[in-house]
């Protein structure tokens, strides 16, 4: 009996004794309070349940999302959707939770608000809502480094999702976009106007010289020749017709307009 007692506490020491880190997981011992500087990334970790315990974290990249008013360079307000993607430093889990805490996602935040501040004050806000938005990111993004690498969180991306302008501006912007598309679009029409009046003035000289090349060609004796063509083919026709010439050129009266 007291066997099959002794072999149930070493069961269940074994089982309250042991932690098993996942893939994408961090295992720091705290022994007494205090943290162990080595890490376990994954497998089996056994400790002393009475004196230890294991603090997990996740070492994977994470995405933390905030909606903030950013400010701009002419005072306005941008409400932006952001996305913040991080991830811990392995070897420097334990001093991430001996220096910050569990909650590292607040000194996070808190720093994103202030590199922010100071980025977007330095563009207006249609500048958010155009092209420059990579350049506003990359600067939030680089500002976050140089605060958060040191203590071994590293910032890979700083997205801006979304941005609402206030009202009258969005609406001015709106406005621009369309007349700016009206411009292109007259633009283009008189572009192919243009082309139009190219290509009839082309046309026109073309008709033009091949007339003079044709006048040009017409001599005395290609006119004969036609003339005597000509007389040639009202020879085989069967209407009766009246032919005037000079030995130049016919004028042909047919037969029936002397009906």
């Amino acid at each position: 009996m007291r066997a099959k007692i002794s072999v149930l506490v070493l069961v269940v020491f074994l089982t309250t004794s042991c932690a098993v880190i996942r893939p994408g997981e961090a295992g720091v011992r705290q022994k007494l309070g205090k943290l162990d500087q080595s890490v376990t990334t994954q497998g089996t970790l056994f400790y002393n349940p009475f004196t230890t315990r294991i603090i997990k974290e996740s070492i994977q990249t994470d995405n933390l999302g905030l909606i903030l008013n950013l400010p701009s360079k002419e005072g306005l307000s941008v409400e932006s959707e952001i996305s913040i993607l991080y991830r811990l430093e392995v070897d420097k889990v334990p001093t991430i939770l001996e220096n910050i805490g569990p909650n590292y996602q607040g000194v996070i935040t808190s720093v994103f608000r202030s590199a922010s501040a100071d980025v977007c004050s330095k563009f207006f806000a249609k500048d958010m809502h155009s092209g420059k938005r990579d350049e506003i990111e990359q600067a939030i993004q680089e500002k976050m480094v140089e605060n958060l690498a040191k203590q071994g969180i590293i910032i890979e991306a700083v997205l801006m999702k979304s941005i609402k302008l206030p009202f009258g501006l969005s609406s001015s912007i709106e406005q621009k976009l369309q007349a700016e598309q009206d411009a292109m679009r007259m633009e283009f029409i008189l572009q192919q106007e243009r082309l139009e009046a190219q290509r009839k003035i082309i046309e026109a000289e073309g008709t033009r010289d091949a007339q003079m090349i044709l006048a040009e060609g017409l001599t005395p004796a290609i006119i004969k020749i036609k003339s005597i063509e000509a007389f040639l083919q009202l020879s085989k026709s069967p209407n009766s017709k009246v032919i005037i010439t000079d030995g130049k050129t016919p004028y042909l009266i047919s037969g029936e307009d002397n009906k």
